[in-house]
């Protein structure tokens, strides 16, 4: 796998290719995690002052659980924020889009998303509103450089190739050139993280390895799967056309309506159409792809149809559609099926929806790596679902190709009609 010498020590991988062999990944007592969110390099402490944030700590490093913990607070402590203020962010993305599909008959629906979303993470985790502060609107523009460097081995930006090779794929990129917009950054976060730092300290964290870690958190891990996931989902839900708008827009109304107009996490409940729909686009295109192990011991692996020995030390990597568009156990696997996950055998495929690292009917804890938002990024990915199809019957997109997802441009919004 990618990157190649003087980034990577050793690029050689061992690739799972199907359902069956995948969830090795997620199994702490046979592999281990550590240093290997990006893959086969580790990018710079230097991009993250100095500290290997969380998602590099394997479960055995007694950092883990603490900074976890802390995650888990501010999730918790936080929770009532989160429909009002999403609300309130992304009304101001619809209005974007609405006035400027009227005046130029397109708009960029990543433009205004990048704006909303981070908006929304600050507002809904901090209680502080970015363009209130010095940070202003440069949040995003700030983020999209910082990630670049983090991520720059294994990205495509579409320059020609060996332009590409010798510039970010050869050399790691020198975390000086970012080092003024990540302080930037850094002190927005500590200025409105202040009560989440109290806690940080009583869990034996100091106050500046817990605001590096509510950065990442939010910035790379939040508005970084926001960036990704809402226009690839905006993408799947566009081409599958007028009939599933119209059966959502539907649906969506009515849970409501009999909950007195008022949007309610027991509205969402009465959705099963809705969350199937944000199921199904995290199965068809996990926002995160490339999963990674290192051999703990060593293990025997099946598949569907072989086995395989693999020896301790030797890196698994798993590219995760291949598992959750394995035809072995989805039906129509490379299709975008809006209703698969409904009803009692729906459910049962949940299991095998994977995109928090760890299957979608386990939960974060602790001692695991998976995803410690999991649950929050579910909620949010279901409010882009209600909040547009509770204000259009329907809209159509125009698709092109972007270094991190897909680039949705909106070219009309059907206003509600009922």
């Amino acid at each position: 796998m990618p990157p190649g010498p003087f980034i990577s020590q050793d690029p050689k991988v061992v690739a799972l290719l199907d359902g069956k062999s995948f969830p090795v990944l997620f199994d702490v007592t046979k592999v281990e995690k550590k240093d290997l969110f990006t893959g086969t390099y580790m990018p710079s402490t230097d991009l993250t002052g100095g500290y290997r944030i969380l998602s590099y700590l394997d479960p055995s490093e007694p950092k883990h659980a603490r900074l976890k913990q802390l995650l888990f607070f501010l999730l918790k402590s936080r929770r009532d924020h989160v429909i009002p203020e999403f609300q309130a962010s992304y009304n101001e993305l619809f209005e974007t889009l609405e006035k400027e599909v009227a005046e130029k008959g397109k708009s960029s629906f990543q433009t205004a998303n990048d704006q909303a979303g981070f908006n929304f993470l600050c507002r809904a985790f901090f209680g502080s509103n970015p363009p209130d502060t010095k940070l202003g609107t440069d949040g995003p523009s700030l983020i999209s450089k910082w990630v670049l460097f983090q991520l720059g081995p294994v990205l495509k930006l579409g320059l020609p190739k060996y332009v590409e090779e010798l510039l970010i794929h050869t050399f790691p990129l020198p975390p000086a050139l970012v080092k003024k917009d990540y302080q930037r950054l850094y002190d927005f976060f500590y200025e409105s993280s202040g009560s989440i730092q109290d806690e940080a300290e009583k869990l034996g964290i100091s106050r500046e390895e817990a605001c590096h870690n509510l950065l990442f958190a939010t910035c790379f891990n939040s508005f970084g799967g926001m960036k990704i996931f809402f226009p690839n989902m905006l993408k799947w839900i566009g081409r599958a056309g007028i009939k599933l708008h119209n059966r959502l827009a539907t649906e969506i109304r009515s849970a409501i309506r009999s909950n007195g107009g008022k949007l309610t996490m027991a509205a969402m409940e009465q959705m099963p159409l809705m969350k199937s729909v944000v199921y199904e686009a995290l199965r068809i295109e996990p926002p995160v792809p490339l999963q990674y192990g290192r051999a703990k011991k060593d293990i025997v692996i099946e598949s569907h149809d072989a086995v395989f020995q693999v020896k301790q030390g030797e890196m698994l990597f798993g590219f995760q559609p291949f598992a959750t568009k394995d035809p072995k156990i989805f039906e129509r696997a490379e299709e975008f099926v809006g209703e698969r996950f409904m009803g009692e055998e729906g459910e049962k495929l949940l299991k095998h929806v994977l995109w928090s690292n760890g299957p979608e009917t386990q939960q974060p804890t602790l001692g695991n790596k998976q995803c410690a938002g999991k649950d929050f990024v579910v909620l949010m990915s279901r409010l882009l679902v209600v909040e547009l199809f509770r204000r259009y019957d329907s809209f159509d997109i125009e698709v092109g190709k972007s270094a991190l997802g897909a680039a949705v441009t909106v070219t009309s919004l059907k206003r509600a009609s009922f």
